[in-house]
């Protein structure tokens, strides 16, 4: 294993040092580094708070700031975070208004929010995102997992937070959002969680996992390695299955790198999709390319796809500005 480490068990808490240091502009870390928190709160909104294991940079952390999340809870990688982290982040960024968690379909993120959702005095709501297509069930979770379009969530819902819409406005913003986006990825290697030393999984230098989740967990099947083309079609395809897009529809489409993957190739996976959007007659009318929701080094993508009413993309395009998502300001 060969990775810029001092000690696994300080990885973390150095690299939220190093993080808060580098934004201390946007954020600052909570006590015991249990979160990461906006540095400017705002009175009287509705408080959205995420959060996940680490491995995933820059979900969730980075999206913490101005027209996004107000704090996010990083767990050590691939481990959700604890329920004291949440509820501590919780009162520390509460407005007044009430409390809105934005929680992945996983087991471990699932039990652990809900048990600081019980806590909370506040008011507060949870928005559960499972838009990956790939598979229903896994190890991980119960039902479908929550992938790349968490960020879509936390985007959309953050600028309606910021606006000043109510708790329950929100939590219905979200599930909305929620149920009009789909994912689906793939990856190409395994990755090297820290505290293991070695690959997650095995793959052969022919081979690629179809559906793959974001902590390397197995997808639809292990096929051989296909062109660009062919695997933008198995992707978008399920994806256009899923949501039952009629043409004419107006999407989002954002292609994620899972961290081994040069934007070269990115930008290449961007054609195949829009190729097979517009097959369906589908048009893009939003853009996000890059290495958002990534799976430590893996090699690989994901591409997803939201349908967004007209508000919502009103609310895509409203100003932002947090470490990894910043514009309009």
């Amino acid at each position: 294993m060969k990775k810029l480490i001092n000690d696994v068990d300080d990885l973390l808490a150095e690299s939220l040092a190093g993080f808060a240091a580098a934004h201390a502009d946007i954020v600052r870390l909570g006590p015991e580094r249990h979160f990461v928190a906006r540095r400017e709160r705002k009175p009287g909104k509705v408080a959205l708070i995420s959060g996940g294991g680490s491995g995933h940079e820059p979900l969730h952390v980075g999206f913490v700031g101005h027209g996004m999340l107000d704090a996010a809870c990083p767990g050590q990688v691939f481990t959700s975070p604890t329920p004291d982290q949440m509820l501590a982040a919780a009162q520390a960024v509460d407005g007044g208004a009430g409390v809105l968690f934005i929680v992945k379909n996983y087991s471990g993120d699932m039990m652990n929010f809900q048990m600081a959702a019980e806590m909370l005095e506040q008011d507060n709501a949870t928005v559960i995102v499972n838009d990956d297509v790939a598979v229903e069930n896994s190890t991980y979770t119960t039902g479908r997992r929550g992938v790349a379009g968490t960020l879509v969530v936390e985007k959309v819902v953050g600028a309606a937070a910021e606006r000043g819409e109510s708790l329950a406005a929100l939590k219905a913003l979200g599930d909305a959002v929620n149920k009009a986006t789909a994912s689906m990825g793939v990856a190409l290697t395994s990755c090297t969680v820290p505290a293991a030393g070695s690959p997650t999984f095995q793959i052969g230098d022919h081979e690629m996992e179809l559906g793959v989740g974001i902590h390397g967990e197995p997808g639809r099947r292990r096929v051989k390695l296909g062109s660009a083309d062919e695997i933008a079609a198995e992707l978008t395809g399920a994806i256009l299955n899923d949501l039952s897009l009629r043409p004419g529809a107006e999407v989002l489409l954002f292609v994620n790198g899972f961290g081994g993957t040069p934007l070269l190739e990115q930008y290449l996976m961007v054609h195949a999709a829009h190729q097979v959007l517009a097959g369906a007659g589908v048009k893009v009318v939003r853009h996000l390319t890059g290495s958002y929701v990534t799976s430590l080094e893996m090699a690989g993508c994901s591409i997803t796809v939201s349908a967004l009413a007209p508000e919502q993309f009103a609310l895509w395009d409203a100003p932002v500005h947090t470490a990894a998502l910043r514009w309009g300001m």
